[in-house]
């Protein structure tokens, strides 16, 4: 154990959210290195699937179909990416591990400080800590009995027989601040750890869905632990002035038969808020499509140019035209003429129609061919057909 374990000497809500927060630090950064190294089942995995990537590039290869450039250069890509995060740590530690746990923190602190929330910029855990020692306090003194009988019929029953509502508000407070905190950050640590697993799903098409879960829960639990410091700063910047209030009347010996109850109906309130901070992020971290991202940059073509060099500008295709469709026309155009010219017979029907066919409707594999009257395709003869042999044989 690298984290001590907490002492509860009145320091309860500090103690646990520091041991919560060592462990997930130590969880993501020394399973991390188990995993990642040299010797350990998880180098001779990757070196497996790393050979399994490299035979199956080649295999296409062999069977014709040769990669573009495109297609070489993110192969290339794909593989630096995950021998320099999966396998080495300085680098891991910059680039994922640091934006998780300190980028998050740098990003309250921006947000929260320019909105003056307590704590934003340091020392929530203290003021949550100073927060809860003033529920124990306002707890031990009580609301103090009625003066009036007009107090005496206003002060509400207990919400739960056998239990108080400073007692019930307190439980919502520090259970709900140390569940959201703690799930956060044991999510990311654990997410962190396995990192050289989901990094080599990397590789291949097939499982590079999980490679983008792992992303975007590890993306969710990073906001999560933003979304959760706002919240807590807000309840504490309305806590710790209303508490302040309230045992400054008890301290005047002032009763506040109301304040349990409101104090449970806050605590709860921001308890659900936690939990809904939480799901929406959750939500907004799904949104993230890694594999639609990639598939978009390995499969857009190249943009064409307008013509080639050496190639004529008729046969290039009008920009949105299909190639199968400009074909099908072609066809079409010249069925169309080789029937008006068997059907009709003359030229000047034959004429009309090509007017209206476009010229670059002509196949340059099928040239216009000018048309001839019907019936006279071959030339007619006007005597007997007679061979030399026939000749020779009559003039003896």
């Amino acid at each position: 154990m690298n984290c001590p374990a907490p002492t509860i000497d009145g320091s309860y809500v500090s103690a646990i959210l520091a041991f919560v927060d060592c462990q997930a630090q130590t969880l993501g950064a020394f399973g991390y290195q188990a995993l990642a190294a040299p010797g350990s089942l998880f180098s001779l995995i990757l070196g497996g699937l790393l050979t399994l990537f490299v035979a199956l590039f080649g295999y296409r290869m062999m069977l014709g179909q040769v990669p573009s450039i495109r297609e070489g250069v993110l192969a290339f890509v794909k593989i630096g990416i995950v021998m320099m995060l999966a396998t080495h740590w300085p680098p891991y530690q910059t680039l994922v591990y640091d934006t998780v746990f300190k980028g998050s923190a740098e990003l309250t602190a921006a947000i929260g400080g320019a909105s003056s929330l307590p704590g934003a910029q340091g020392g929530m855990v203290a003021r949550i800590e100073a927060t809860d020692r003033m529920l124990v306090t306002l707890a031990v003194e009580g609301a103090g009995p009625p003066q009036t009988r007009q107090q005496a019929a206003e002060r509400p029953p207990p919400v739960l027989p056998g239990f108080d509502a400073l007692a019930l508000a307190r439980i919502f407070y520090l259970g709900g601040t140390v569940a959201a905190f703690a799930s956060v950050r044991l999510v990311a640590g654990l997410l962190l750890a396995l990192a050289p697993f989901f990094l080599a799903f990397l590789l291949f098409d097939g499982t590079r869905g999980l490679f983008e879960g792992w992303l975007r829960t590890l993306l969710g639990a990073a906001l999560g632990t933003v979304g959760v410091s706002i919240v807590l700063g807000i309840e504490l910047a309305l806590l710790e002035t209303w508490l302040a209030g309230i045992l400054a009347a008890r301290t005047a010996n002032v009763s506040v038969p109301n304040a349990p109850v409101e104090l449970l109906v806050t605590t709860g309130i921001f308890a659900l808020v936690l939990a809904a901070m939480l799901w929406a992020l959750a939500r907004l971290a799904m949104g993230f499509h890694f594999a639609s991202a990639w598939q978009w940059m390995v499969n857009t073509p190249s943009p064409r140019p307008a013509y080639e060099a050496g190639e004529p500008r008729e046969r290039v295709t009008a920009p949105g035209e299909p190639a199968a469709a400009r074909s099908r026309a072609i066809a079409i155009a010249d069925a169309v003429m080789a029937s008006q010219r068997r059907e009709d017979g003359g030229a000047g029907v034959v004429a009309p129609m090509a007017a209206r066919i476009p010229a670059s409707a002509v196949s340059r594999g099928h040239p216009e061919v000018a048309a001839s009257p019907l019936g006279h395709t071959f030339r007619r003869r006007t005597v007997n057909r007679v061979s030399a042999s026939a000749g020779r044989r009559d003039q003896q």
